[in-house]
């Protein structure tokens, strides 16, 4: 077995050249892009379809169900036309993002910034903008993104795409700017978009007492992972709202504290990151260039 093996390579390492070397980088190119495509859009939803009716195929052939085996190859002969005229807009992103694009593969193992330090430093900032809002009893809601995409929610506001310290939070939900009615969402520490519609709870378990911010904040939770953030106008009290599930807390250092228990990864954690420093890379630019694609494509 290992000599088999051992010849194998040898075999690869003699007849391998310069072309078999571009090869395998313009295949890497391209699956890149359509991990990108693929999590960026509503093809994502598309695929799980096509999942389906692949399955249904393997078991309608295996069981000789000759009517679902007919029923399925005209879905497959007329579906291929029907993908691209419904998902026409994104496929033009995609391919006009691939145009602009200034990925290279030197760039895939750069230096990155520190994701802990820039998550910190927006969890300060947004609880010293919470503290200045409460003072003048204003309200807020922030979304700290996790690993779910959110940019559906982004696209309903204005991308802004500035360091999250407590002047410009507060500017933000100032009562009388322009924006301060939606929800700021901050991706990668940075304050990514402001003004952006969340989608209410539809839980009927919900106190009389919350008003909207509140409920657009477990809403926002109940649809993904994210971790919004809620200062109430009227009783200046602040809330974390987490798995469709709101805990209050009555001062601002504990609000904080307990932010970065919830955000900030735990040791064993950067541990397993350390012993990973590539893919912990490579994660980090896949989510990088999702944003930057749908920067592009506004």
């Amino acid at each position: 077995m290992l000599n088999d093996f051992l010849e194998i390579l040898n075999r690869l390492i003699t007849y391998f050249s310069i072309f078999d070397l571009l090869d395998i980088i313009i295949v890497s190119f391209l699956v890149y892009y359509l991990i990108v495509f693929i999590r960026d859009t509503r093809i994502q939803q598309l695929m799980k379809g096509i999942l389906v009716i692949f399955v249904a195929y393997l078991l309608a052939s295996w069981l000789k169900l000759n009517t679902l085996l007919y029923i399925i190859d005209i879905i497959v002969n007329n579906g291929i036309l029907a993908v691209i005229i419904v998902f026409q807009p994104e496929l033009r992103s995609f391919l006009e993002h691939m145009g602009r694009s200034k990925f290279s593969v030197g760039s895939l193992f750069g230096e990155e910034d520190d994701p802990h330090e820039a998550q910190l430093n927006a969890i300060n900032g947004v609880g010293e903008a919470f503290r200045t809002l409460q003072k003048q009893k204003m309200g807020a809601l922030v979304v700290f993104e996790q690993e779910d995409m959110l940019n559906d929610i982004a696209a309903t506001g204005t991308q802004v795409d500035a360091i999250p310290n407590a002047g410009v939070i507060a500017n933000i939900f100032f009562n009388k700017a322009p924006l301060h009615d939606g929800a700021v969402i901050i991706r990668e520490g940075r304050v990514h978009s402001a003004g952006c519609i969340l989608p209410l709870t539809k839980s009927t378990n919900i106190s009389m007492e919350l008003g909207t911010r509140h409920r657009a904040a477990i809403g926002m939770s109940e649809n993904s992972d994210a971790v919004v953030v809620v200062l109430s106008e009227e009783t200046g009290q602040l809330s974390i709202a987490t798995g469709g599930k709101l805990r209050r807390f009555d001062t601002v250092t504990e609000f904080t504290s307990e932010l970065m228990q919830v955000l900030l990864p735990s040791s064993s954690d950067e541990e397993n990151a350390n012993r990973r420093p590539i893919l912990s890379v490579i994660k980090n630019k896949i989510s990088r260039k999702l944003s930057e694609k749908k920067s592009d494509s506004k």
